[in-house]
Order: C-alpha cells, then structure tokens, then sequence
C-alpha cells in the first residue's frame, strides 16, 4: 500500500475512533465559554487545515527517508489531539483537556524539531500547529474557570 494511502487510513481510523459520540459532544457543546470566543464557528475549519497539514507533513516525513519513528511520533501527536475532546466529554472535567493540549503541544514541538533535521518542509508544516494549539488550551483553562 502506498505511504500517502496508509498515512491517509490511519488519520481515519484514528479520528473515528477517537470521536465523541453526538450526546458526549452535546454537553460539550452545552459549556459556557469565555465572551470574547467569537471565532468558535470556524474552529473546524482551522482543525481540517491543521490535520491537511500534519497528512502533508507525515507524508514529506516518510518520503524524505525519516523513517518508522517519525511516523509513530505523528500517529502520537494525533492521538493527542483527537483525544482532546474525547477526554472532555467521558470525563466531564475540562482539566483533561487542558492537559491534553498542552501534552499535544509539548509533542508537537519536539516531533517538528526532529522532523525538522531530515525534512525542513514537513517542519514548517507543523508551524499552524503550534500556533494554535495553545489559543485551543487557553480557551479551554478559561472555560474551566466559567463551568466549575
């Protein structure tokens, strides 16, 4: 099978299983959040290009000759990000997704600077990443001070 293929599969695999079901995202969905959230709306659309970016970046990883670590370092850093809302709402503790974030950032920071030493391009792609992720895990330490 072809790596742009397996890569694609497993980003599937990984998000449908690691997806709330719509009555744990409901309550999520039901949470105060800080007044001046006004973007919330197009936080999908950021996610989608953040994952089209790790897909692209895995796959420039695994062309440039990086190898089987890279790949599960990204599978990781997935999981870690998909699990964000997972956690949130089978815990019901916004804590979870706090730690979450700031653990898939932590990640992501040291994968970009491995990737980073093989494939300057699967780097930068990591960049909208780490840029995010953090407003992602702000936003939700101050959602835990509005929904106690």
């Amino acid at each position: 099978m072809p790596a742009w293929l397996t890569i694609l599969l497993v980003m599937g695999v990984v998000i449908v299983l690691l997806t709330p079901s719509r009555a744990e995202f409901r309550w999520f969905m039901q949470l105060r959040r800080p007044r001046w959230l006004s973007f919330e709306r197009w936080i999908p659309l950021i996610w989608s290009l953040i994952y089209l970016c790790f897909y692209a970046s895995a796959l420039l990883s695994w062309q440039s000759g990086g190898g089987e670590a890279p790949m599960a370092a990204y599978l990781v850093l997935q999981v870690l990000v998909q699990s964000y809302t997972l956690l949130i709402c089978r815990t019901r503790r916004l804590v979870w997704g706090t730690a979450a974030g700031l653990a898939g950032w932590l990640w992501g920071l040291g994968l970009t600077i491995r990737v980073a030493g093989f494939s300057a391009p699967a780097a930068w792609l990591l960049l909208p990443f780490l840029l995010w992720s953090p407003i992602g895990t702000f936003v939700t330490w101050r959602m835990q001070k509005l929904n106690p």
